[in-house]
């Protein structure tokens, strides 16, 4: 697995290093190939031996997808909201299999802290879409915010899950889920409410390394 995460992270690095000199092209090209480079380390070390492994090989084409309709015009922002929130879907399904066995308190405790969290940043990034016009959005984000946070909540439970004994897939899991939820509201900020400082590359930084991490701790999971 080693040589094909050091792969994936040399095609990120590059990707990053087109974002922040402004080299289309190469951004074109890069962006996507690391989701395929991904999804090649999940076939070859995983072999989509469980449904798990399955669900997230269809995460990472979902997400691929997105990747590829963000790139264009605004005109494409919601089918790749869709791509995204499809991705989440599918992340939330592998991480939910076999179902969770945790108590109730660790459950609810991280649900409650997850949802106030959200609540707080969907209300400025709606606020931001209502000031601009832009209130056809408003509906598609909101669900979008529920179900990537409803993701971050799967993969953090994951390191209160005793079918889950690795801390390190675990905590890998819950990291790149973390850094995925972060990417997106790095890139809804930047893009309805306020400019980010080097936020696009702030945005693909966190998204890449969000989603090697996830991957990664998932094949330790299941495939280690």
């Amino acid at each position: 697995m080693v040589p094909l995460l050091i792969v994936t992270l040399v095609i990120a690095i590059v990707d990053w290093i087109a974002v922040t000199k402004g080299w289309q092209r190469v951004e074109y090209i890069t962006k996507p190939l690391t989701m395929v480079a991904l999804f090649l380390m999940l076939a070859v070390v995983g072999i989509f031996r469980t449904l798990p492994l399955i669900f997230f090989g269809v995460g990472i084409l979902f997400s691929l997808a997105g990747d590829v309709f963000l790139m264009f015009s605004d005109r494409w922002f919601i089918p790749g909201l869709i791509a995204f929130l499809l991705a989440h879907v599918a992340y939330i399904a592998g991480f939910n299999i076999p179902l969770p066995n945790v108590s109730m308190m660790w459950t609810l405790l991280v649900a409650v802290v997850l949802a106030i969290s959200a609540a707080r940043l969907l209300r400025r990034i709606v606020a931001g879409l209502a000031a601009s016009g832009k209130n056809k959005l408003i509906l598609p984000v909101l669900v979008y915010g529920v179900v990537i946070t409803l993701m971050l909540l799967s993969a953090i439970l994951t390191l209160f899950r005793a079918d889950w004994p690795s801390p390190l897939a675990a905590g890998l899991a819950a990291f790149g889920a973390m850094l995925f939820f972060f990417s997106d509201v790095i890139l809804a900020w930047n893009k309805f409410v306020a400019p980010v400082k080097n936020g696009r590359l702030m945005n693909m930084i966190c998204y890449h390394l969000g989603q090697i991490a996830l991957i990664t701790g998932v094949l330790i999971q299941f495939a280690g």
